[in-house]
């Protein structure tokens, strides 16, 4: 029957809102124009009795939706650490959503499963991580550390002659969980996801940058029987700092211990060759879980787990009926993901990777930490401001003012730039009390884009500082 004439408009239409959408917002403000209960009168309500035109209703969607949109895809986005979306990932997520793939299965959809079998390739090799890792393609990071996590329970509780996926939890050989004092939030909620609690852990302490401390790591793990879960972490949220792989792995490998890594957005650093020094050892390892929307800037939402080996992910993660395909020659994503109904999210992040090839993607994450490095060296020149971290990446945390004054000026300024709308940074609390988040990370975001933050920030902080008397 194929589409109506008012479908055909309305994917038209789509297409033209979203070309003109990304052609336009680098010369937005950044923040959304208007708040949710705003947001809620215009796109909220009671559905109509009757259908309305479809095209039509794009265009309202546009129309009344625009105002309330976080330009997360601008190149002076640097909140939190999001990815801008690239384009040709845009085009390959519209034809995506246009297939309709249910991607489980290599016998149902070669294509997609194909696909995202090479992005699995493709990525394990720029990582410099073992070509024979089992690996499954998920929402981000988060849902990366918990199949990871589950991976782990499933191998570390085999070990102690206990099948966890037939007899659960209940009555099963306690796992030890080792972990930093700073560890992300995504680990923590992994933890509860697998049924291992987020509080029943060994804190190990962490230096001025909240790597974990091998001295402390030894003696936390020293007396630990069992299980072991070892998490560490390659790119703090603050101050993008990697724990020491190459002293803590051979220290867990002595007790048997499995070592994951939360590499969310720090784990890209090890695609160039120039920087990887600062991951050594990060390879030895035995899973790994990292984000495509963020450094690859592959649209929302998709991010990876991997396992050296991929048995214990596929135990932990395939779910296997009478009605479902067999296994073929093609490694299926239904095999080692959460989901059977899947779309085929690795699509974009293959359309993103053929474009840029292994240069584009080395250069792009290279250019990044440089312009992190510029922009501490910015700002530490700016009387009152204090850079926090050596930077390791593409993260830059710092605050303004002194003392008790830090906890009143820091949020202000960080409120005097978002007001502004040129640039958005975003907030944390780290090293006793409230701090400034830059991450560069953008596919776009240049030079030009940071001398803009840096003299926004600049504009903002004298202002506040001018009002507090505080120079």
């Amino acid at each position: 029957m194929g589409l109506s004439k008012g479908e055909t408009a309305a994917i038209m239409r789509a297409v033209e809102h979203s070309i003109s959408y990304r052609q336009n917002v680098s010369d937005q403000k950044i923040l959304p124009k208007i708040d949710a209960a705003e947001a809620t009168r215009l796109l909220g309500g009671t559905l109509n009795e009757m259908g309305q035109d479809a095209a039509a209703v794009i265009d309202t969607i546009v129309a009344d939706g625009d105002a309330g949109l976080m330009h997360f895809v601008s190149p002076r986005f640097f909140g939190y650490v999001v990815g801008a979306s690239h384009p040709v990932g845009l085009a390959a997520d519209i034809l995506c959503s246009a297939w309709g793939q249910n991607s489980a299965y290599a016998a149902a959809t070669p294509t997609s499963v194909v696909m995202e079998n090479a992005v699995c390739t493709w990525v394990i090799d720029l990582l410099g991580l073992p070509a024979e890792c089992g690996v499954g393609i998920v929402t981000g990071a988060t849902l990366g550390n918990t199949a990871a996590v589950m991976a782990a329970r499933n191998a570390l509780l085999r070990r102690s002659n206990w099948d966890v996926e037939a007899q659960g939890l209940f009555g099963a050989p306690e796992i030890q969980v080792v972990i930093g004092a700073e560890a992300h939030s995504a680990t923590a909620a992994a933890l509860r996801y697998a049924g291992l609690g987020a509080e029943r852990v060994h804190r190990v302490r962490t230096d001025d940058q909240g790597r974990m401390r091998t001295d402390d790591f030894r003696e936390t793990i020293k007396d630990l029987n069992g299980p072991i879960l070892v998490i560490l972490q390659a790119g703090h949220i603050n101050s993008g700092g990697y724990d020491p792989f190459a002293e803590i792995i051979p220290i867990a490998r002595k007790k048997q211990a499995w070592v994951h890594v939360d590499g969310a957005f720090g784990l890209w650093v090890n695609a160039v060759p120039e920087l990887s020094h600062r991951l050594t050892g990060v390879e030895d390892a035995d899973s790994w879980a990292v984000d495509l929307h963020k450094w690859l800037n592959a649209p929302y939402d998709a991010g990876m787990v991997i396992t050296r080996d991929r048995e214990p992910l596929v135990t932990a993660m395939s779910a296997k009926a009478a009605y479902l395909p067999g296994a073929g020659a093609v490694q299926d994503m239904g095999d080692t993901v959460p989901e059977l109904s899947r779309r085929a999210r690795g699509i974009p992040s293959y359309a993103i990777l053929k474009t840029m090839g292994k240069r584009g993607v080395r250069e792009m994450v290279a250019r990044h930490c440089e312009l992190a490095q510029w922009v501490a060296a910015e700002l530490s020149n700016i009387p009152g401001l204090t850079v926090l971290n050596d930077v390791a990446c593409n993260q830059v945390a710092f605050h303004c003012g002194a003392g008790a004054a830090r906890d009143v000026l820091t949020p202000a300024v960080l409120d005097a730039i978002h007001q502004e709308g040129l640039v958005y940074p975003s907030h944390g609390d780290w090293r006793g009390g409230p701090i400034i988040r830059v991450s560069v990370i953008g596919h776009q975001t240049s030079k030009a884009d940071v001398e803009v933050l840096v003299a926004s920030i600049k504009r903002a902080w004298a202002k506040v500082a001018a009002e507090n008397n505080a120079v």
